[in-house]
C-alpha cells in the first residue's frame, strides 16, 4: 500500500519529543534523553498539538498525563520511533569503516576494575575507534541504542540479541584481619553466625545463598548496604564487616584474608551481547572480539 504523504503533514521531530515526554513522565526527563531543552520540547509538544488539532497532554499537579486521545496518538508514534531505530540500526551495521564511535555498557565492578586496561590497549591499537563507557548495574537496551555493546552476568533472552558466553567468574567471601580480630577471629560456621556482612540493596538473596550452605544469618547480620560495586568493595577493605569479591580482582594491597573458603565459590556467567544488526558493522565487530579475547584472559 501506497503512502498518502498528503496526510503526512506533521515534523517527526515533534512526534519524537511527543513520544519521549509521554514515556518519561515530564517535559525535563525528555529533553535530557534528547540531549535538548525544557522549553524546546515544550514548543515541538505544542506545535504537534495544533497540527493534529487534539488535546495530548492534560496537567495533573505539577505532572503532565497523557489525555485518552494521546494514550492513542503514544501507541502510534511508539510505532514510528521504532522503525526509525531499525532504521538507524540498520543503516549502522553496515559501516565498513574501523572508526568512529562503540558504546560499551558494563557492570561498575567492571567497569572500574578489569575495563580500563583493556579500553587503553583497544585505544593504542585501533587510535581511531572512541569508547563511550557506560558503568551501570542496570541493563542497557540494547534494541533502543542505549549501547552497542553490552557486557552480562546473564544470558539474553531476546532472539534478535547475539550473545557469547566469555566466563564464569568465581566470588569468595573475605575481610581484612583487623576486622576478623573485632569479632574474635572466628573460624567455623556458627563463629560467622553473629558476624557483620556487607549486603547489596537485594541482600535476601545474599541472605538464602549462605543459609543454604549451612550459615543461619538474618536481615541484623547487614548493617550496611550498597547498590555500588565499587563502593561494597571499599566497605570490606576498610573492615566494616564480611563482602563478596571475585577471586581474581583481590590484590595483595587489598589487605584482606578469604573467609570461609570450604564454602566454595558462588559463581556466575559473563556474556558479551551485541544486537544482530550491529554485527556487520565491522568496528563493532572489531570491538565485539577484541572484548572476548580480553575478557577471556581473566577466567
Amino acid at each position: 500500500m501506497r503512502i498518502d504523504w498528503k496526510a503526512v503533514d506533521f515534523d517527526w521531530n515533534h512526534a519524537r519529543a511527543f513520544l519521549a515526554t509521554a514515556e518519561l513522565g515530564s517535559l525535563s526527563a525528555a529533553a535530557k534523553a534528547l540531549n535538548s531543552s525544557q522549553p524546546t520540547l515544550s514548543r515541538q509538544v505544542n506545535a504537534l498539538e495544533k497540527q493534529l488539532k487534539v488535546a495530548l497532554f492534560e496537567r495533573v499537579g505539577k505532572g503532565l498525563e497523557l489525555t485518552p486521545c494521546g494514550v492513542e496518538l503514544a501507541e502510534c508514534v511508539k510505532s514510528m520511533g521504532n522503525a526509525a531505530t531499525h532504521l538507524s540500526l540498520t543503516a549502522s551495521g553496515k559501516s565498513e569503516l574501523l572508526e568512529g564511535s562503540v558504546c560499551i555498557s558494563a557492570s561498575e565492578s567492571m567497569a572500574v576494575y578489569e575495563l580500563p586496561a583493556i579500553i587503553s590497549k583497544l585505544r593504542n591499537i585501533e587510535p581511531k575507534i572512541t569508547i563511550e563507557l557506560v558503568a551501570s548495574n542496570a541493563s542497557s537496551d540494547l534494541k533502543r541504542r542505549e549501547a552497542d555493546i553490552a557486557i552480562r552476568s546473564y544470558r539474553p533472552e531476546q532472539l534478535d540479541l547475539i550473545a557469547k558466553k566469555i566466563r564464569n567468574d568465581h566470588f569468595y567471601l573475605y575481610a581484612t584481619s583487623s576486622y576478623l580480630s573485632s569479632v574474635a577471629n572466628p573460624h567455623t560456621l556458627s563463629d560467622f553466625n553473629s558476624a557483620d556482612f556487607i549486603g547489596p540493596s537485594d541482600y535476601q538473596k545474599i541472605i538464602s545463598m549462605l543459609n543454604q550452605r549451612g550459615l543461619n544469618l538474618t536481615s541484623e547480620n547487614f548493617p550496611v548496604t550498597t547498590s555500588n560495586h565499587t563502593v561494597y568493595w571499599e566497605l570490606v577493605k576498610q573492615g566494616v564487616g564480611v563482602g563478596f569479591i571475585q577471586d581474581s580482582l583481590v590484590q595483595p594491597t587489598d589487605n584482606v584474608e578469604k573467609v570461609l573458603p570450604e564454602l566454595g565459590s558462588f559463581s556466575t556467567e559473563l556474556w558479551l551481547v551485541t544486537h544482530r544488526e550491529l554485527r556487520t558493522n565491522r568496528r563493532i565487530q572489531y570491538v565485539f572480539e577484541f572484548l572476548s579475547k580480553e575478557l577471556s584472559k581473566y577466567n
